[in-house]
């Protein structure tokens, strides 16, 4: 209770000062699609949207109670979050088509919090995750997230698919394993400890189940091949268990407490260790639920720009991340687990007609008639089926295609995304998201610094190479005791040492060193440490700077930090005309 109410707390502290110093309207950050919407709605429109809704929650069905029973949860919590979360994602989100659940990627890190924290501790990650999706958004980083690099979105991605295969291999082969190690590596070890154990009855109706979702399309591509695997196998084994005497394969309901309605809301009950405070396992949790977080951050906006191009239509990335934000505050509530925007669901609903958030509550209404109605029949479902489901939405993660089309790119962005996937499957999602962002901007630093060029002019300047040159001289001659260097591209920390060196393999001193800076966009702060560093010692020889075509956003930058006062007003120039005849003076 104190870590929800500790969340809530600063949730409100936190929003009402970022909006206060912001200074901006709600509507700019938080102004739901729906009701724009609304506004011009129409019949024809509902008719589309009723049935869209109607499908995506029939696809949806299988998939919540799948990845509520992958989790380690089970099928209730599964279907309740995709009910809770979906209704709030439609409501308050920022796409017109996107559509909020359970997701795949989810399955691992939900797990590891379950064997490490129990459902209290999920409960608390999930809460803190939702704090953090809505200051994103209270703080405008929806566009600045949609630049995480392909690579590693494409690495960690595969990764979580491999991890959910190797998960379902126990239920898949009927192994009926308790104690399987959370390890990659040690879980294949021990199936391969256990391989005596296989049921082949169960296994049977794996390979069934995935052979119907397989060829399914070929046949029909409206009726969704998971959901009718789950109904044609279910009613193949109860035919086995009740008139062939075949009692091996195992239900949903030998498992799990089945589903009987959404639960009443509750705070998560916290069992702390002796000694351990709860700011201390807030702490402790911190990393997972900024994991979760971030995943579903990017999941969201990338399945809403995935949408946006089909639909024609923009997201506002911003209200996005509040609504997936209010959704993770709020299914921690009913026991659900943490939630996104599902892209495979959202492309359902598109192509089925869905064109407003109506079809996304009409998906909800659909899942709770499932919900209320359907339970007992839930528990009939074969464990294996479910394992086949589950192994073909990891197949459809994986993107193989795209990773193979990757290798053929620049060997180090497909370094980064091998990078990613081994961490993503041999420790875990924060580790493999936190090396490969860093990879992936040192790899981004690399490339920068390489494409900046310093380039030094001893005699003469060729106008019809040089675009800040009056256009009726022919050539520019030097002055002699004057070095013109020229730097091309951003002046960085990545770039400023390069100056240094260029300058110590020069023979000669001159009286007068012009820097054209017409190509340099901007100057960080240790580019003006560097920059600076040059000016005071070259003033310590007698060498004079001017500086020549600096750009309106850079003089600002170089005049804040005082370089008017270091080298003289008059020595920053607008272009290299008058940059030389004020070299040619200072050189008398």
């Amino acid at each position: 209770m104190i870590a929800t109410q500790f969340c809530y707390y600063i949730l409100c502290c936190g929003v009402k000062k970022i909006f206060f110093v912001m200074k901006v309207s709600v509507k700019e950050v938080f102004y739901p699609k729906i009701i724009s919407c609304l506004k011009n709605y129409t019949k024809a429109i509902f008719v589309k949207d009723l049935m869209a809704g109607i499908i995506v929650g029939i696809v949806a069905i299988p998939l919540a109670i799948a990845f509520g029973i992958a989790s380690g949860v089970g099928p209730t919590e599964g279907l309740t979050t995709a009910i809770i979360a979906g209704l709030i994602i439609s409501l308050f989100g920022g796409s017109k088509v996107q559509i909020g659940g359970p997701t795949g990627a989810f399955i691992i890190i939900i797990y590891g919090i379950i064997q490490n924290y129990g459902i209290a501790g999920l409960s608390i990650a999930t809460i803190m995750a939702g704090v953090l999706l809505v200051l994103m958004g209270v703080c405008k980083l929806g566009s600045i997230i949609k630049f995480v690099p392909y690579p590693v979105v494409v690495g960690f991605t595969a990764g979580i698919a491999l991890t959910i295969f190797s998960t379902q291999i126990n239920d898949l082969f009927g192994l009926r394993l308790t104690k399987i190690p959370a390890n990659f590596v040690d879980k294949w070890i021990c199936y391969f400890q256990n391989t005596s154990q296989i049921n082949w009855w169960e296994l049977g109706v794996g390979i069934f189940s995935l052979l119907i979702i397989i060829f399914m399309p070929k046949i029909s591509k409206k009726i969704p091949g998971s959901l009718v695997a789950i109904v044609l196998v279910t009613l193949v084994v109860w035919i086995m268990k009740n008139f062939c005497g075949i009692t091996t394969i195992q239900t949903i309901g030998d498992l799990y407490e089945l589903p009987s309605g959404i639960p009443m809301p509750k705070i998560p009950e916290l069992t702390l260790e002796e000694g351990q405070t709860v700011f201390a396992l807030v702490r402790e949790l911190f990393p997972a639920a900024f994991t979760i977080a971030m995943l579903g951050a990017i999941e969201s906006l990338l399945s809403a720009m995935v949408a946006d191009g089909v639909i024609g239509d923009k997201h506002n990335s911003n209200t996005e991340l509040i609504s997936q934000g209010i959704a993770n505050m709020v299914v921690p509530f009913f026991g659900g687990i943490p939630a996104t925007g599902a892209i495979a669901r959202t492309m359902t609903n598109i192509n089925n007609g869905g064109r407003t958030p109506v079809a996304g509550v009409v998906h909800v209404v659909v899942l709770l008639l499932a919900l209320l109605l359907l339970g007992n029949l839930i528990a009939y479902i074969p464990m294996a089926c479910l394992a086949g489901v589950l192994i073909m939405v990891a197949y459809n993660m994986s993107g193989w295609r795209t990773i193979v089309s990757l290798s053929k790119n620049p060997k180090s962005d497909f370094a980064v995304l091998l990078v990613t996937f081994v961490l993503t499957v041999v420790f875990d999602l924060t580790i493999a998201i936190e090396v490969g962002l860093l990879l992936a901007i040192v790899l981004f630093l690399k490339r920068t610094s390489e494409s900046t060029s310093i380039k030094v002019f001893h005699d003469e300047i060729d106008p019809n190479k040089e675009l800040d040159i009056a256009v009726h001289e022919e050539k520019l001659i030097i002055p002699e005791g004057v070095e013109v260097y020229e730097i091309d591209g951003p002046y960085f920390f990545g770039i400023a040492n390069k100056f240094d060196e260029i300058m110590q393999t020069m023979s000669n001193t001159p009286n007068v060193r012009v820097i054209r800076m017409r190509k340099v966009p901007f100057v960080d702060s240790t580019g003006l440490h560097n920059l600076e560093n040059l000016c005071r010692q070259s003033q310590r020889e007698g060498i004079r700077i001017v500086l020549s075509g600096v750009n309106v956003t850079v003089r600002a930058t170089l005049v804040k930090a005082g370089f008017e006062n270091l080298i003289g007003k008059e020595n920053i120039c607008p272009n290299i005309n008058v940059a030389l005849r004020r070299a040619e003076t200072l050189n008398r």
